[in-house]
């Protein structure tokens, strides 16, 4: 029984959240003429006036500046403590996909003071060359078997979901084949993607049991989720069939969010891809086109700290947009992609953002975007900072894939 009614108790959750939330609410805004005017705060100027006009002045001054504000205004931060963590193949295979691929599954077991939470992290590396690969790091929506129809796909802990139901947005034969490894991990397992399940989640570890001991700067889920994100990172470190060196993280929708913020935290990522993220992830905060932080704070209040919330009705007051959290993983290359039908996350949100953001790249002499004309649909910008619009919807697909591995060929290989 608990198989066929879990994912309808998800969707009866999510159903009754927006309606509670839409009764009374502004009509969701897709008309460009609607868009309020804005002021972008600038990214080389500090808050007390002063304009950034080195590396050095950047990454001393202005950079922790500004994750500060991200940090304390908006995704929330966990305390720094060390929390055990063991990693154990629990299963492999060099002969995975017909022969191409080695397949891990590592499990990741942490434990805090009598308490002890699981992840399970599925790999494939491919097995045409004896040198470390480097590796696509994505967490996945519904479950690890969902990603390959591959029987020997151990499933995800929360999830019942069938196996290979999301084989579409995970080409990977195709990523293995191009030279580079796949690890994820069913983002559940960090924290279950629900308020009331925060006590399943890792934030008891660091003593957040529930919502009424989180002050106003503490992270959520997405902090959690980043969190995550290292902590794969921390095991690719130690795997030497893994060129760590090499380790791209990314996210698609509240997932991109999460890959952004993990990219700007940690600096081992050595690429950021954002597919899709949107409002709190790549889109511009000011411009109210598509999902706004009004709507994403109440739907989702457990997504992003307390203080967030009190922008919800004047975002034209954020001390921050969101072109600052992307030139923050400068100097490393960044993608930002979006999809035409997909106004919801808002596409000319996006592209401006990484338009803006290209400032701080030039300060390392690299070029940005190099532009502030959206290209054409399915025409890709790869500078050191990237962007597509590609046809469809809100998805991955194997048009995303292509360009994201043929911009980590350039700048990676």
């Amino acid at each position: 029984m608990k198989k066929i009614l879990f994912p309808f108790f998800v969707v009866l959750f999510v159903f009754n959240s927006l309606i509670a939330y839409t009764q009374n609410q502004p009509k969701t805004n897709y008309d460009e003429n609607k868009v309020p005017t804005y002021t972008l705060p600038e990214l080389l100027k500090t808050t007390n006036g002063k304009s950034i006009t080195s590396v050095k002045e950047w990454e001393k001054i202005r950079r922790p500046e500004l994750l500060s504000l991200f940090t304390e205004q908006m995704y929330g931060e966990l305390p720094n403590q060390k929390i055990k963590a063991t990693y154990n193949i629990v299963e492999s295979s060099s002969t995975a996909l017909n022969g191409i691929a080695i397949r891990k599954q590592v499990e990741i077991s942490f434990k805090h003071k009598g308490m002890e939470r699981k992840a399970l992290m599925l790999m494939y590396l491919p097995n045409s060359t004896a040198k470390p690969a480097p590796v696509f790091l994505q967490f996945n929506f519904q479950g690890n078997q969902t990603v390959s129809n591959d029987p020997s796909i151990i499933p995800s802990q929360h999830s019942d979901y069938p196996r290979g139901s999301k084989i579409s947005r995970w080409p990977i034969e195709m990523i293995v084949k191009a030279g580079y490894g796949v690890a994820t991990i069913h983002y559940f397992d960090f924290y279950p993607d629900q308020k009331e399940r925060q006590p399943e989640s890792i934030l008891p570890f660091f003593g957040y049991k529930s919502e009424t001991d989180l002050t106003n700067t503490d992270g959520q889920a997405i902090a959690a989720w980043a969190w995550g994100y290292s902590r794969m990172m921390d095991y690719l470190v130690k795997d030497k069939q893994v060129d760590s060196k090499r380790v791209i993280v990314m996210g698609h929708s509240r997932l991109g969010k999460t890959a952004l913020w993990a990219g700007v935290n940690d600096k081992r990522f050595a690429m950021v891809i954002s597919n899709n993220s949107g409002c709190g992830g790549a889109a511009l905060s000011r411009r109210e086109f598509g999902e706004t932080v009004n709507r994403i704070n109440n739907v989702f209040s457990h997504w992003f700290c307390k203080n967030f919330h009190q922008y919800n009705q004047k975002v034209q007051e954020l001390p921050f947009d969101q072109h600052q959290l992307l030139a923050l993983v400068a100097p490393r290359p960044l993608y930002v992609a979006s999809a035409e039908e997909d106004l919801w996350a808002d596409p000319k949100g996006e592209f401006l953002s990484a338009a803006h953001a290209g400032e701080v790249y030039q300060l390392y002499g690299m070029k940005g975007l190099d532009t502030f004309t959206m290209p054409s649909v399915n025409q890709p910008i790869m500078n050191r900072i990237a962007y597509h619009i590609r046809t469809g919807k809100h998805d991955v697909t194997d048009f995303d894939w292509k360009n994201y591995i043929l911009f980590a060929d350039k700048w990676l290989k």
